[in-house]
């Protein structure tokens, strides 16, 4: 039995305000390549399909033409829900779409039942909500450990009673895993933490939630996700995870599937000047860029200036030495300066030190200058002042 095991998708998700579609569908192309190259009997998809609870109508024709396009390649399509998605919503039909091969499950009362293949069960758990799922799973802990643990004991009786290896899918943060910034936290408390041991007894536990592909304790595996959705992956390397599963010993052998990448992420760091004229950054011009500058002023027009070389810049930081600050009361540092001086200062403060500029300083005149005027409409000739005056804004 060949299973491949993927997750996380996030149909609709952007990258700082760019769309994934593109590299979204790449990989769903791949995917569908790689069953019908590969001869696999079944993709496991552990959660997470949609970014969101109410997908756009491009993710859902993005799903509808996939799940149509793995069938007719074949393979068997069981989805579990995951945190990010709807259960009613992603569920709708499932029993239906069951009848044709795309199993679908995100009801916690489904939990128990297996998708039974040839020659091995399989166990979708979806996204167990601790406040929402315990009663129904008769769980005697209200967290994510104690929903799991009540869920996989009804995994293990099930299994008693089949001469087949079991696998499970659940969408769960695992002890000891390595997260990203890309997660939605489902942490409260330390109340998500769920022990490896709790899939203990089944052949694989494939597992969604984390963006990082990893071995989970010798119990099963993340996939991953299969597109960097934040610059804390920026050193994943995307997959798929091929199962064999069969009598001999091991009983189950995984292959990592490198997943295509579209658009490849770099971290820059520099001053501005350097990183516009370094050549050895030549292949993160075709890259999602961010950029931390270290440049003791900030530069005017950087993300211009930096666009023009690395136009898929999409976040833009600052890192500037730490200025002494004088002991000075604000008081002293205010007396006796015009209000278009003050107006100077604020500007060079807020951008790091860099002074205002002629025509900067003229701008602000002619602003001081209007409210001037407009202050003198409203009180009367008595109130009239001089642009320069302290306090005459």
């Amino acid at each position: 039995m060949r299973l491949i095991h993927t997750s996380d998708w996030h149909l609709g998700r952007s990258f700082h305000g760019a769309s994934l579609e593109q590299a979204q569908a790449a990989y769903l192309d791949h995917l569908v390549e790689v069953v019908r190259t590969e001869r696999i009997d079944a993709v496991l998809v552990s959660g997470d399909v949609y970014d969101r609870a109410l997908p756009g109508p491009g993710s859902v024709q993005l799903l509808d033409e996939t799940l149509v396009r793995l069938r007719d390649a074949g393979a068997t399509v069981v989805i579990s829900a995951g945190n990010h998605d709807s259960a009613v919503r992603l569920g709708f039909g499932s029993r239906v779409l069951a009848h044709g091969g795309v199993h679908i499950r995100t009801d916690p009362a489904s939990v128990g039942s297996p998708v039974l293949l040839d020659g091995v069960a399989v166990y979708p758990l979806p996204y167990l909500e601790p406040s929402l799922s315990c009663s129904a799973l008769d769980a005697t802990e209200a967290t994510h450990a104690g929903v799991l643990r009540a869920a996989m004991r009804r995994v293990h009786t099930d299994l008693a009673g089949r001469d087949v290896p079991g696998v499970v899918m659940a969408h769960a943060f695992v002890v000891g895993s390595a997260t990203c910034d890309s997660e939605r936290d489902i942490t409260v408390g330390g109340a998500s933490a769920v022990p490896a041991a709790t899939f203990d007894g089944v052949a694989y536990a494939a597992l969604g939630h984390l963006h990082g592909a990893q071995d989970v304790a010798g119990v099963g595996r993340y996939s991953g996700s299969p597109v960097a959705m934040s610059f804390s992956e920026t050193g994943h390397r995307k997959s798929s995870v091929l199962l064999e599963i069969g009598s001999g010993d091991p009983a189950v052998t995984t292959t990592l599937i490198e997943a295509p990448v579209t658009r490849p992420l770099a971290k820059l760091r520099g001053t501005l000047d350097v990183l516009l004229a370094d050549p050895g950054l030549t292949s993160a011009e075709s890259a999602w860029c961010q950029v931390t500058l270290t440049d003791s002023n900030r530069p005017l027009g950087a993300m211009e200036q930096l666009r023009r070389r690395f136009p898929h810049t999409v976040q833009l930081l600052f890192d500037q030495p730490v200025r002494q600050l004088r002991d000075h009361r604000y008081t002293s540092k205010v007396a006796g300066k015009e209000t278009l001086d003050l107006c100077c200062d604020f500007l060079e403060h807020t951008r790091g030190g860099a002074s205002a500029t002629d025509a900067e300083r003229s701008l602000l005149r002619q602003a001081l200058e209007q409210t001037r005027l407009q202050r003198a409409a409203q009180d009367g000739p008595d109130r009239v002042h001089t642009v320069g005056d302290t306090g005459a804004a």
